[in-house]
């Protein structure tokens, strides 16, 4: 294969998205005109916690940790006002995902539950259909939603790292390592996820889809930022992981298929046959060298683990059972409409 030319993405700051709601429209004035959040409680309390509205606050309150935005002061990263705000949506959201997810479940059973690859498609699997289905316009959604997580591949799971110790530490640290690269700029994951999208003819520029995106899409990325950044949920962060790398391997394998079937291009295939390898390496040490060593550590987390793999399940379900039924329907996913380039890749 021709390596592509190494280009550094674009790490600009976006633009602040347009508010849904009346939560995320206080969220945004705040860091726009420089104010603490004016939200009534009624709004919070009436508010769908897996909705479009709920999602883009919690969403916008989080990127705060990591790239920001074009216009709003570093410093309200730590802002009194937005945190208390945060703490509220994220009680919801948290809520939600607790009464949803089965209670009784360990981390070994919810693991044994993802470990096994059903024989045939049940029809709910958006990796099967892109296979056999998929068009290039349906890849192009699935890239251009998908942007808001692997465009910061492996960040929220970083933030574990403090909150571990020994084996456990030790053998987190070595997966991300391959996360990012292994030190080499251009084989980091989000890097490869850029170069997909190039081939895609989409743009790479960090949060460029937040519009675009429908709450579904937003609830799988603030589903990694609230576990990364509460150690009390460290073991859900955990789970979370292990659910993100014992499922890669199959459906990555069913993704590179379909982007060669497509003619998606040479580095669009690449990324997901890179995760095909790598993960299921990855998958044999999380489950051996971080889950087994914590629960060893730790035992009181084992609950913790196993909610996080099934909270990841549900949020990931939700996505799947909208894209499906859109593009069953021939239409678009999105909340608007893509606007297609000229592929920037050889």
């Amino acid at each position: 294969m021709t390596e592509a030319p190494y280009l550094e993405a674009r790490a600009a700051s976006p633009a602040l998205p347009a508010a849904r709601g009346e939560l995320s429209g206080a969220v945004l004035s705040a860091l726009r005109d420089r104010h603490e959040p004016r939200v009534h409680e009624e709004a919070v309390d009436q508010a769908e916690p897996y909705g479009d509205d709920l999602q883009l606050a919690l969403y916008v309150l989080y990127e705060l940790h990591y790239q920001g935005f074009e216009g709003v002061s570093d410093d309200r990263e730590w802002d009194p006002d937005l945190l208390r705000l945060r703490k509220i949506l994220e009680g919801r959201f948290l809520s939600a995902l607790r009464a949803d997810v089965p209670g009784e479940a360990n981390a070994r059973e919810a693991l044994a539950e993802i470990l096994l690859e059903p024989a045939t498609d049940d029809g709910t699997s958006v990796s099967h259909y892109l296979q056999k289905e998929g068009e290039l316009w349906h890849l192009r959604e699935y890239a251009a939603l998908r942007s808001l997580y692997h465009l910061k591949e492996a960040d929220p799971h970083a933030w574990v790292i403090p909150r571990l110790h020994g084996r456990a530490k030790a053998a987190m640290v070595a997966v991300e390592y391959d996360e990012f690269g292994a030190g080499r700029a251009e084989d980091v994951h989000a890097r490869l996820f850029a170069n997909l999208m190039d081939d895609l003819a989409l743009d790479h520029t960090y949060g460029r889809y937040l519009e675009a995106a429908p709450a579904q899409v937003l609830c799988t990325v603030n589903v990694m930022s609230l576990f990364g950044l509460h150690r009390a949920l460290r073991g859900a962060l955990v789970g979370h992981f292990a659910a993100v790398e014992v499922t890669s391997p199959p459906g990555s394998r069913r993704l590179a298929k379909a982007m060669r079937r497509t003619g998606a291009g040479t580095a669009a295939a690449h990324f997901y046959e890179e995760h095909v390898e790598a993960d299921a390496v990855h998958e044999q040490i999380v489950q051996h060298e971080v889950i087994e060593p914590l629960l060893a550590a730790e035992p009181h987390l084992d609950a913790d683990i196993a909610f996080g793999i099934h909270a990841t399940g549900l949020v990931e379900e939700r996505l799947a059972a909208l894209l499906l039924e859109a593009w069953r329907d021939h239409s678009s996913a999105l909340r608007v409409p893509l606007r297609v380039g000229t592929p920037q890749t050889a």
